[in-house]
């Protein structure tokens, strides 16, 4: 693929997540619109968490970190499709479970922030060894919950994997320690 991040086309969305039109990356972000985005929370076999700091290049959030992979999803891409891709992308892996999806919300960015964008968050197991993608991830480590949690005062986060994360650890049996992901069969 040639076309620069920038060129990717998404699914412009209401307010209730319905497509009402279809633009490039670039100008949704510059323009604000309200588009969809997928974080994979993605947990290894001693269910520590995978923690990522962007690259300096990245169009939206350089240099933060993050407790999910993730991003846009594209034009006529279900969400579940784009968690999957995403992950094993973002990872560098393949052969992933499909993640399982844990919640949906509105995220709003804010006054003089970069707008909304429906947000839906999932979580999957991974014991491959990762070799995460060079473009999208600067550093990574896999961090127990309590050591996330003394980084969250301490390291530059995305607000929106922020606001994931808040929501995420008030849904019962999701968010605790030792929870673990859901395996199927």
């Amino acid at each position: 693929m040639n076309a620069s991040p920038a060129e990717e086309i998404l699914d412009v969305v209401d307010e209730h997540d319905r497509v009402v039109g279809r633009l490039p990356r670039g100008e949704v972000y510059a323009r604000g619109l309200r588009h969809r985005c997928v974080f994979v929370l993605v947990r290894d076999g001693a269910d520590r968490i995978f923690v990522h700091r962007r690259t300096a290049s990245k169009l939206l959030f350089p240099s933060r970190y993050d407790m999910f992979v993730g991003g846009v999803v594209g034009a006529g891409e279900a969400y579940d499709t784009a968690a999957l891709r995403e992950a094993e992308e973002e990872l560098g892996v393949s052969g992933l479970d499909q993640p399982v999806p844990l919640l949906s919300f509105l995220y709003d960015d804010g006054p003089g922030g970069r707008g909304t964008w429906w947000s839906r968050v999932y979580e999957v197991r991974c014991d491959l060894p990762v070799s995460p993608q060079v473009e999208e991830v600067a550093w990574h480590a896999f961090l127990t919950r309590d050591e996330l949690e003394r980084r969250l005062g301490e390291w530059p986060w995305v607000p929106d994997g922020l606001a994931a994360w808040e929501r995420l650890r008030t849904v019962p049996g999701v968010g605790g320690p030792g929870r673990g992901v859901r395996h199927g069969g």
